[in-house]
């Protein structure tokens, strides 16, 4: 009997002083997404290399190209033929190879949460615990609007960076359960960018030219 009722004291007696810390752990959360909230609307440009990977291990590289309010850019290594641009209301995918061309409004994309200033990431998000006190990973998902997917977006504490913080990289899931994994190096703030980066050439018939 000693040696049940001793566990059971044990937890009793250690109960109040973890519950305390309870409203701090919350605090610290709101406190993380009111960060990476100050970061997206600090960060007016921004160019990296990225390493894109799938669901299936397949990888590709090329260069990320971002711009707030809402524009990015991911130019694919030399060879694939496509292209993914944002011009701050949409993003557009560019497949050069078959002249395809799809259209989503930005709001309808994981990428809204990174692209958007205006949004308020303590309404969706949440912070992931990773063990790892340089590392924090913010998860945000609209549960009203599930069919646009998941994205979880993942900064290095770093006091170099604009808010104390460095974009690592992110992992979307749409609503298929397709997964993408973007990993960035080489990141530079607050380099000029002209909004003809934005730009892009229409592959199909005709040749209409969208976005200039």
């Amino acid at each position: 009997m000693k040696r049940i009722l001793a566990p059971l004291m044990l937890v009793v007696a250690v109960a109040p002083a973890i519950m305390p810390a309870l409203p701090a752990m919350a605090q610290q959360e709101t406190s993380d997404l009111n960060r990476v909230n100050a970061y997206i609307r600090a960060v007016t440009t921004m160019t990296a290399d990225f390493t894109q990977t799938d669901r299936n291990g397949q990888s590709l590289t090329g260069q990320l190209t971002l711009k707030q309010p809402g524009k990015i850019r991911f130019q694919y290594q030399k060879g694939v033929p496509l292209l993914i641009v944002g011009d701050g209301k949409a993003l557009t995918m560019i497949d050069y190879e078959v002249r395809q061309v799809q259209r989503w409004p930005i709001g309808n994309s994981p990428l809204g949460a990174l692209l958007d200033p205006s949004k308020d990431l303590t309404k969706f998000a949440k912070v992931i615990q990773t063990g790892d006190p340089s590392i924090l990973s913010i998860q945000a998902r609209d549960a009203k609007r599930p069919e646009l997917g998941t994205i979880t977006m993942i900064f290095n504490r770093d006091a170099g960076g604009p808010q104390g913080l460095r974009l690592y990289g992110w992992v979307a899931l749409d609503s298929q359960n397709n997964r993408t994994a973007i990993r960035l190096t080489n990141q530079r703030y607050g380099v000029a960018v002209a909004d003809s980066a934005f730009r892009w050439t229409d592959p199909r018939p005709k040749g209409r030219a969208g976005g200039g």
